[in-house]
């Protein structure tokens, strides 16, 4: 739980936590459908007075299907809504290359968290990476972070010391419950 005037920081993968992931990639803001209970349990981070930031692997610019431009408009859009329910978005890191490209930055690397550390004086080791792939969970681990996992598909293949939820409204619970455990309060 990484304190900062009194909040802690949350990492949340964007596709599979925030909106609904497509097999096809979302190219367009028309594309984009915020899963159910999302948009309410960023309001509860904010309440909460949690950090929340965004970092996400983006091959969809990689593989020249939309444009870095289109990117920034879909998460500018993402980050209104997102505003309009009470919740906050503080940053997002979008990795743009393919898998192949082999970058730092792409989940299960770690240089998106490790940037957004220095840039705003994150203790990683107190935070929390919530994600719904094995690559969020091995990026959160190797930095210290609290992973949690989010399966909507029974549950299966829990690890130990790994929350595992169906969603973002009980990963939510999930830090909320380590936050009372570890008497973090904000301020």
């Amino acid at each position: 739980m990484s304190k900062q005037n009194g909040a802690i920081t949350v990492f949340l993968d964007r596709d599979g936590v925030i909106n609904r992931r497509r097999p096809d990639h979302v190219k367009s803001w028309e594309e984009f459908e915020f899963l159910p209970r999302s948009l309410e349990a960023l309001a509860r981070l904010h309440r909460m007075q949690a950090r929340v930031i965004v970092i996400t692997n983006q091959a969809v610019v990689g593989r020249g299907l939309i444009a870095n431009e289109e990117l920034i408009r879909i998460h500018s859009r993402m980050s209104e809504e997102v505003a309009n329910s009470g919740g906050r978005i503080e940053r997002i890191y979008a990795c743009p290359h393919t898998p192949e490209t082999g970058c730092a930055c792409r989940k299960p690397g770690t240089g998106l968290l490790t940037r957004a550390s220095a840039e705003l004086g994150i203790a990683l080791h107190h935070s929390f990476m919530v994600g719904d792939s094995e690559s969020d969970v091995l990026a959160g681990r190797a930095v210290g972070s609290q992973p949690v996992l989010i399966r909507d598909d029974g549950l299966d293949g829990a690890q130990p010391g790994l929350p595992v939820v169906r969603d973002l409204t009980e990963a939510v619970q999930v830090i909320a419950e380590a936050m009372t455990k570890a008497d973090v309060r904000p301020c």
